[in-house]
């Protein structure tokens, strides 16, 4: 199904404010921090935004994993094509994060707290790595009373596609089911990212029963392992097509489509399973020189953007994820999860 109508990809998630800087090891021990992780923040945690501040060259950007992919989504698609979720403080950081969107035309409808901050996520980048520490503030407060009030609901029965971000299972998991069954009742499209290593550990309970109406699972190669190791899939935790296999082989409720599971792996090939079907396809990334490469941070974000893009204009499997790895090594080329000014025309590799 084409986009043809507008706002037909609803997004929902927590949208944050990016401290972002390149910092050493030093930092990351300090905090208690691994180089390539997402956590949420503790209050040993707490100062390390202060000192990014105050002691790094850091960058605000936009953020939010599923605002990134959203953003990544309206830049491909025609205008007035994406509405995002999430919730937000009634401050400076807001604003920024309001007026980060406009600039790729992205909608947002937030759920805006008076009481309590915009959330923020330190961004430590080390070499190639970068690990999240998220203070969620706002986005926490979430709740099914700003998804179900008239204008929101009427959003969401107009959209055809909803992608939601791992994030927010550990915000407010019965706004996801409520898509999710909108989505299963009318036959749309449900797309979940798992986003991080500890939403399958730590958040199995409400991510799994979601799983059911899961009709795209996207993840990367270490969320896939901890998936597997918290779901008595030890066995399979290193071998990443036999993980794509059997989470596209979870038990479904709308079997009017099948499930495909999406597995990024940085450099290395994305890893494709369908529902039902043998073959496990891989798709070698676009390679870029090194002396290209700018900040990782988001490449995740950026690639579901593309691809469901791609889902959004009726792609098939194959261009779809060429659609998501074209965005994913432009937005690599970027400062912090973004994409490059004017706007680029996508084209088939």
């Amino acid at each position: 199904m084409a986009a043809s109508k507008e706002f037909s990809l609803l997004c929902l998630e927590n949208p944050l404010l990016d401290i972002q800087a390149v910092a050493s090891d030093d930092l990351l021990n300090k905090y208690g921090l691994k180089a390539n992780d997402a956590i949420l923040a503790e209050e040993k945690h707490l100062p390390i935004y202060e000192e990014l501040l105050n002691n790094y060259d850091a960058k605000l950007i936009a953020g939010g994993a599923a605002q990134n992919t959203a953003r990544g989504a309206q830049y491909m698609l025609p205008p007035n094509s994406v509405v995002y979720l999430g919730g937000v403080g009634d401050d400076k950081y807001a604003a920024i994060l309001r007026d980060a969107v406009k600039q790729v035309g992205l909608r947002v409808e937030y759920r805006v707290d008076p009481k309590t901050p915009t959330g923020r996520c330190g961004v430590v980048i080390t070499g190639v790595n970068r690990s999240l520490c998220t203070e969620l503030g706002a986005a926490n407060h979430y709740d099914t009373d700003h998804l179900k009030s008239p204008e929101i609901w009427k959003l969401a029965e107009n959209a055809d596609f909803y992608y939601v971000g791992g994030y927010h299972f550990t915000v407010c998991p019965p706004a996801i089911m409520a898509l999710a069954e909108e989505a299963a009742a009318k036959n749309k499209v449900f797309v979940v990212n798992l986003s991080a290593p500890f939403i399958a550990q730590f958040f199995k309970e409400p991510l799994d029963a979601s799983a059911p109406y899961w009709d795209y699972i996207i993840c990367n190669e270490t969320e896939a392992a901890a998936y597997a190791n918290s779901h008595d899939l030890a066995s399979i935790a290193e071998d990443i097509p036999a993980i794509a296999k059997a989470l596209a082989n979870l038990p479904k409720k709308n079997a009017q489509r099948p499930r495909v599971a999406v597995i990024t792996q940085g450099t290395n090939p994305t890893v494709v399973a369908v529902q039902g079907q043998d073959e496990v396809k891989q798709y070698p990334v676009h390679a870029i020189g090194a002396d290209k490469i700018n900040d990782t941070n988001g490449a995740g974000d950026a690639f579901a953007g593309g691809f469901v893009a791609g889902l959004v204009q009726g792609k098939d499997l194959d261009t779809a994820v060429d659609m998501g790895q074209w965005l994913a090594a432009l937005s690599i080329q970027e400062l912090g999860p973004s994409y490059p000014f004017p706007k680029h025309t996508y084209q088939s590799s």
